[in-house]
């Protein structure tokens, strides 16, 4: 091992390891397992929650910079703690808290990841939605990222 260190607000190790034999690096994440968080799906089905899975669609949606995903990492984190206090959460309640903080963090993310999220069928459809989105933070005072 090389390297370890408190990430995620102090909710994960990050270590740094090193191959004895090639040399090759890799980095782990360890977390401390918490009571187990289900996921109800739109078709009613419920599912242990996966935090692999979601982290998958955050990165295709943002791509691969290093410091926003550190900060999504960290964000993310925030919201699972509320999640497992409940115990279960829908996939929608997942989908919102990854919309708010993808609109607090990265508009492109954010885009990208509404549109997905909300399954738009044309790209009328979804343009109609992002002008929605954007007069109710114009209107709040907020704006897009």
């Amino acid at each position: 091992m090389t390297d370890s260190r408190l990430t995620d607000n102090g909710t994960a190790v990050r270590r740094r390891r090193v191959c004895d034999e090639c040399q090759s690096r890799w980095t782990t994440f360890e977390r401390t397992q918490t009571a187990t968080l289900y996921v109800v799906k739109k078709d009613g089905t419920t599912e242990p929650y996966d935090r692999e899975k979601l982290m998958r669609g955050v990165i295709i949606a943002c791509g691969k910079r290093p410091e926003l995903l550190q900060v999504l990492r960290r964000k993310i984190g925030e919201l699972e703690d509320k999640w497992a206090r409940k115990g279960t959460v829908t996939s929608g309640q997942i989908g919102e808290g990854i919309v708010q903080v993808l609109r607090e963090t990265d508009d492109i993310g954010f885009i990208r990841f509404v549109s997905v999220f909300h399954d738009y069928k044309d790209i009328d459809t979804f343009q109609l939605h992002l002008q929605e989105l954007i007069k109710k933070y114009q209107k709040s005072g907020d704006t897009l990222g």
